[in-house]
């Protein structure tokens, strides 16, 4: 990935800042979005000509730090044919300031611990003394401790890893031959999928092969690069997105993502052959079920929840597929209903110390609302948030591919 030095100036940076905050100002419909644009739409109401060229850079970078990376701001913008792009203005900034040597060394340091979700997970899947500090409780010393040292959060829930990765079950399982497929596939299984849920891949092969959809895995992969992209940290991105694009690309079929944010980061920001290729795994089914000459089977007789509690992941929304994940629950003759709001993770976002109070706030509104609903089976697509929700409401969280395979009478793995 070349930049443009312009890229990283810092006065042709800020004037962008200033240029596009003045568009939001005038607009003012993401509001309600996240923190970012009530905190925006105040500071610039201190001047009299509401100028927000006359924010000072420290206004400007708390903005920026305020940045969830949700995405929500780009979908339905109406001003996107002015240029306003204000995700990737933020992570602009991130570069910039990470360029010039602005961003704190405490701040660098939390993106080069967190952003590592490789090694994070190759030694937390571990037995070693490392991985126990890593999938130690909130609160705990070892947290504590950590957090500290690293300026990662003390207080939020880690979800557990495994001690079978998902690659491993994937390669030692029988091979399943299918007669006539009427697709293929390949897994790229995402860290939050290799490391910590392996059970989504698991169920994700299975449903696909219910379905006639021959699956293979993505070979030789990393981290999709979303924690280094929003960091600001161009250089680890385009290391990690250069080897990825070389294994998608060897893969030469169709490859589908269990995770949003991994889906959304490969589909906005890889190669556009690569990414044109690369499809949500809900999304991917439901292409399936409504396609000319394939079909989903719709013979559910496993056991279906009559209700289901659904949160809509932002980054799902900022994909522009649709609720894909609802679609097939639905199709099992469950009521879905609906719960919209930020989780408040990003991809490292909410681990961030800094962030602790502000992603907190978030994480307990989202667990009020989900407990408000009130059924027995919560469900969503992003891990992250997920988490979030177990973290707030003690509920364990499926992935909608867990509940389509135990609607079609496939069990769990021990």
């Amino acid at each position: 990935m070349s930049v443009d030095p312009a890229f990283l100036d810092e006065a042709d940076t800020r004037n962008e800042l200033s240029r596009q905050f003045n568009i939001c100002s005038g607009c003012r419909r993401c509001t309600d979005l996240c923190a970012v644009f009530p905190t925006l739409f105040d500071a610039i109401e201190r001047h009299a000509d509401r100028d927000a060229g006359r924010l000072t850079p420290a206004q400007q970078d708390g903005l920026v730090d305020a940045c969830i990376h949700c995405q929500l701001c780009r979908v339905g913008c109406p001003h996107v044919v002015e240029q306003v792009d204000i995700p990737r203005l933020m992570v602009r900034a991130q570069a910039m300031r990470r360029a010039t040597g602005e961003g704190g060394v405490r701040r660098n340091a939390t993106t080069r611990v967190l952003g590592r979700t490789e090694l994070i997970g190759r030694v937390a899947s571990s037995a070693s003394l490392v991985g126990g500090i890593i999938a130690a409780k909130p609160r705990s010393v070892a947290r504590r401790v950590t957090g500290a040292l690293t300026g990662v959060s003390a207080v939020r829930l880690v979800a557990p890893f495994a001690r079978v990765r998902f690659s491993t079950w994937f390669k030692r399982r029988p091979k399943v031959r299918i007669a006539r497929p009427q697709a293929a596939v390949a897994v790229f299984p995402t860290c939050l999928v290799e490391y910590q849920n392996p059970a989504i891949g698991q169920d994700l092969v299975k449903v696909y092969e219910r379905n006639g959809i021959d699956t293979t895995m993505v070979e030789d992969t990393t981290c999709c690069g979303a924690p280094w992209l929003h960091s600001g940290d161009l250089e680890h991105f385009a290391a990690a997105a250069r080897k990825n694009i070389a294994a998608l690309t060897a893969a030469g079929r169709d490859v589908v993502v269990p995770q949003p944010t991994c889906a959304m980061v490969i589909r906005q920001e890889y190669d556009d052959q690569v990414a044109s290729r690369v499809f949500d795994a809900t999304d991917y089914l439901m292409r399936v079920h409504k396609g000319d000459g394939t079909a989903l089977d719709l013979d559910f007789d496993g056991d279906v929840p009559a209700a289901i509690t659904y949160h809509v992941a932002c980054h799902l929304r900022a994909e522009g597929v649709g609720l894909p994940g609802r679609d097939l629950l639905r199709l099992t003759g469950a009521r879905v209903h609906l719960v919209e709001q930020c989780a408040g993770m990003g991809s490292l976002w909410g681990m961030r110390a800094s962030n602790d109070r502000l992603s907190s706030a978030l994480a307990t509104s989202l667990g009020e609302s989900v407990e408000r609903v009130g059924t027995d089976v919560v469900v969503g697509d992003c891990q992250l948030a997920n988490t979030v929700v177990s973290e707030q409401t003690g509920a364990a969280v499926s992935h909608p591919l867990q509940i389509l395979a135990r609607a079609y009478g496939i069990p769990a793995e021990a």
